[in-house]
């Protein structure tokens, strides 16, 4: 018989963790709904609100940066990157989603702090809205309870005498 493999993994234990919330203002009609359920999220899984810090930035475009710098403050066990990104009738739409991509996976790869990334990228505000607590369920606490998982995941694999 062979022996199965050890398994690691997260799990979505929040008590003890510092998540900072990015919200990008732009859209913020959907962004709000998004906080919302992230918000909701956190407290769910035992993250204190003292324990949260909610940053709003103008739009997804300037998430990145200040996702780096909350990341490599080492004040926060994680980072959830939250906005909405609505198709228009230019390429705008591909350059601000396409950059908030890249950049915070970036600042999640150059600090080693998992970075969420729950930024909508839709065609209409209707499927904007279905994602921010409507059929779609909530992206927000999605992207919150994907960052407790990954802010555990990375404990457990800390070698020993580290933390």
């Amino acid at each position: 018989m062979i022996a199965a493999p050890r398994a690691v993994e997260g799990t979505l234990e929040g008590k003890g963790l510092r998540i900072a919330v990015l919200l990008s203002r732009f859209n913020e009609f959907i962004g709000e709904k998004l906080l919302e359920g992230a918000l909701r999220a956190l407290a769910l899984r035992g993250v204190r609100a003292r324990d949260i810090l909610v940053v709003k930035v103008p739009g997804a475009f300037e998430i990145p940066v200040v996702a780096r710098r909350l990341a490599a403050s080492g004040r926060h066990d994680a980072v959830v990157c939250l906005g909405a990104v609505v198709r228009g009738d230019t390429p705008h739409f591909d350059w601000v989603a396409g950059e908030a991509s890249r950049g915070i996976a970036r600042a999640s790869f150059e600090t080693g702090v998992p970075v969420l990334f729950g930024v909508l990228t839709v065609d209409t505000v209707e499927q904007g809205l279905d994602r921010a607590g409507g059929k779609q369920g909530n992206k927000g606490a999605e992207a919150a309870e994907g960052a407790i998982e990954m802010a555990r995941l990375l404990q457990r694999l800390e070698p020993k005498g580290r933390r």
